[in-house]
């Protein structure tokens, strides 16, 4: 008998492309499964791969302006993601970094989640969001701490509703592991290598590519270049915008949103690709390398896994960390790289990109899956039936 999929996604929209969206589209390139959202203005965009879709929604879909994002209705995203009864389906596909991983299900159904990350702004970055935003001061300060809080153990509680966990990077099973006490297994996500062109002659810019919003830290990497006065190039729009061009000396251009065909060609030609934010995965990193662009990174995060710091690597290098998210430790970094540029191998770069390729997830996903439908139902089977042992690391 055939099982029956479903796949849930937190929120479809055009301007939601990101790693998440794209483990969407590679595992729909995998299993049949019906799709469901908060929201969804994908299934009517005819650029998407969604285009014509039949997709469930939420009650959010309706509300004032959810189609530039839900975030604004933040209190409302678990009740609102409760309220999809998938209750005719055998296995639940989650991809999740907010609340997807909280829909409700039965005890005949298996609940696969791959976890982008635990809740930012509920967890890592509650001080940065209260900081940043007017409705972290005064009074209304109050009520959005107290309602955060709520939404820390909603989630930390949603989290038991999920039979497997898998994480995008080792960084995020142990972020997982922090909030849920729960363990994850690693499958690093889908990067479309294919799509960026490889080139070994680079041009005399440096590039960095990103939302601009705080948490990014590309206001970091604008006063860093600002001090070193070499040329910069600066992808991507957010709130952070207007700040970040009334910021840039003139060596550093802002060129807000740019089309993937314009952020390809930079990418190929760039010196190289500056990163600043601390990343659960940063599908950035990967498709700098792919193009043959080292990469001059904060060593944390995501990145200590798919970057090569030629440091450590003399033979395999694909770029450089600096150890704090500073301006003084970029500016010694760029330093460092400029003296070794010579040093960097452009073929590595896409050698060590090939490793994050569609099929080796596609193959990875699918044999976790399968494993999976196999222990749930020998576990869960009447004469088999135990508790699962508590898992320590």
């Amino acid at each position: 008998m055939s099982l029956k999929y479903a796949l849930v996604h937190e929120w479809l929209t055009p301007q939601a492309t990101g790693g998440s969206e794209l483990v969407v589209q590679e595992v729909l390139q995998h299993i049949e499964a019906d799709v469901y959202a908060l929201i969804d203005f994908e299934s009517t965009n005819p650029q998407s791969y969604l285009f014509g879709r039949s997709i469930g929604t939420t009650f959010l879909q309706s509300l004032p302006f959810a189609r530039n994002g839900v975030q604004k209705y933040l209190p409302l995203l678990p009740i609102a993601i409760e309220q999809l009864d998938l209750r005719d389906y055998d296995v639940i596909l989650s991809s999740s970094h907010a609340v997807a991983k909280g829909i409700l299900s039965t005890p005949q159904q298996l609940h696969i989640c791959y976890c982008h990350t635990p809740m930012r702004y509920a967890w890592d970055l509650t001080f940065d969001y209260l900081s940043s935003s007017r409705m972290g001061r005064g009074p209304q300060g109050l009520i959005t701490r107290y309602l955060l809080h709520q939404l820390r153990q909603w989630d930390a509680l949603s989290a038991n509703r999920v039979d497997y966990f898998i994480a995008n990077s080792v960084h995020t099973a142990r972020r997982i592991w922090r909030c849920y006490r729960r363990q994850a297994t690693v499958i690093y996500p889908p990067v479309n290598i294919e799509r960026f062109p490889f080139q070994t002659q680079k041009e005399d810019f440096y590039l960095t590519v990103s939302r601009l919003v705080s948490y990014k830290r590309v206001s970091l990497i604008v006063q860093a270049f600002n001090q070193l006065g070499l040329p910069l190039v600066v992808i991507g729009t957010g709130p952070d915008l207007e700040a970040i061009r009334k910021l840039a000396q003139p060596n550093v251009q802002v060129l807000g949103f740019q089309p993937d065909s314009v952020v390809e060609q930079y990418m190929t030609r760039a010196k190289a690709f500056v990163y600043a934010a601390c990343e659960d995965f940063g599908i950035a990193l990967v498709e700098a390398q792919a193009c043959g662009t080292p990469v001059i990174a904060y060593g944390a995060g995501g990145a200590l896994e798919t970057v090569r710091d030629i440091r450590q690597h003399p033979n395999s290098g694909t770029g450089l960390f600096f150890q704090s998210q500073s301006a003084d430790a970029l500016i010694e970094a760029v330093n460092t790289f400029e003296r070794s540029k010579n040093s960097f191998s452009p073929e590595q770069g896409r050698l060590n990109a090939a490793g994050f390729a569609p099929k080796i997830f596609g193959d990875r996903y699918l044999a976790f899956l399968e494993q999976c439908q196999e222990g749930y139902k020998s576990q869960f089977s009447p004469e088999n039936f135990k508790f699962p042992q508590a898992y320590s690391p």
